[in-house]
């Protein structure tokens, strides 16, 4: 009988989300306010990470940024005390290094307060076929873009749990949802921090931690200079995407409380397929939608930027 009972509360309820979803497709769930936050964005130098905090300064949140590099986190700090008046903090940080994680974030901890949204933007590409990939630079990929999203949620993670509020927001890649060939490294961690983000939101579910949110971002080649020289056969289907759509896309997802972000919407489509495609005729689609070739004339970010 418990059986039976169990099983049809499942069917009931797969009916009542898949109707939520169909109703939220035409009704998008409302935003939330960001004001008074503690927003602390890794990568926030330049680029994306540089528009997101513009963004959420703008929306009245606390705004700390962390960058690598010292400069460019003082000129996103600067834009945002002259274009909103408000002071943004400024720490500089390797987040690959594990202690420098922890160090810099105690700092931040006593200086500034508890973090209430994370967002793990920081990632490098090598651009290079793997057996042409160094192996320094194989590990470095991995270091930025997966285990330095285990050293922020460490340091972090806790007191969002203690309050039951809070927001994780991992930039990831569409890359981190299938294979591309020439980005052997950069999708292999892009898939981990995917896996990563999953993972923790379920265990946060399962501790009945309902207050704290997850939202893991899988865009497509962005025209942030990191990507320089990829291209794309098709680009009214897969677009190189301005940085300051994809921002703007970013935090409304987050304000949503949006699980998951694919740009543009083909990617959502592009994956069903490759879930349920026989493999050859997968193969054979991607060939023919250009995939093979989306780094044959990668040349990244010049070492100026």
């Amino acid at each position: 009988m418990n059986f039976l009972l169990e099983t049809l509360k499942v069917l009931l309820l797969s009916l009542w989300f898949s109707l939520e979803a169909l109703w939220r497709t035409v009704v998008p769930a409302r935003r939330k306010s960001v004001a008074g936050e503690t927003v602390l964005l890794s990568g926030a130098g330049s680029g994306l990470g540089r528009l997101m905090a513009l963004e959420f300064a703008r929306l009245g949140a606390r705004v700390v940024l962390w960058d690598i590099n010292e400069e460019g986190n003082r000129e996103t700090a600067t834009l945002i005390r002259e274009t909103y008046g408000t002071r943004a903090h400024c720490y500089t940080c390797d987040c690959s290094h594990r202690e420098e994680v922890y160090r810099v974030a105690d700092q931040v901890k006593r200086e500034v307060g508890d973090v209430t949204i994370l967002v793990n933007n920081a990632g490098i590409v090598t651009g290079k076929k793997f057996l042409q990939s160094p192996d320094t630079l194989l590990q470095k990929t991995m270091e930025v873009n997966t285990m330095a999203h285990f050293w922020m949620y460490k340091a972090f993670l806790p007191a969002m749990i203690a309050g039951n509020h809070g927001h994780l927001v991992s930039i990831a890649s569409s890359a981190g949802l299938v294979g591309v060939s020439g980005l052997a490294d950069y999708c292999a961690s892009k898939f981990a921090a995917v896996g990563f983000a999953e993972s923790v939101g379920l265990e946060l579910l399962a501790a009945g931690c309902d207050g704290v949110k997850t939202t893991i971002v899988c865009p497509f080649f962005i025209n942030t200079g990191m990507f320089d020289g990829a291209n794309t056969k098709w680009p009214r289907l897969m677009p190189i995407l301005e940085p300051e759509y994809v921002c703007r896309k970013i935090v409304d997802a987050v304000r949503r409380d949006q699980v998951l972000l694919c740009l543009p919407r083909s990617i959502y489509l592009l994956i069903a397929l490759k879930n349920i495609l026989p493999v050859k005729l997968g193969l054979l689609l991607g060939a023919y939608m250009g995939t093979f070739d989306f780094m044959a004339k990668f040349n990244g970010r010049k070492k100026s930027d």
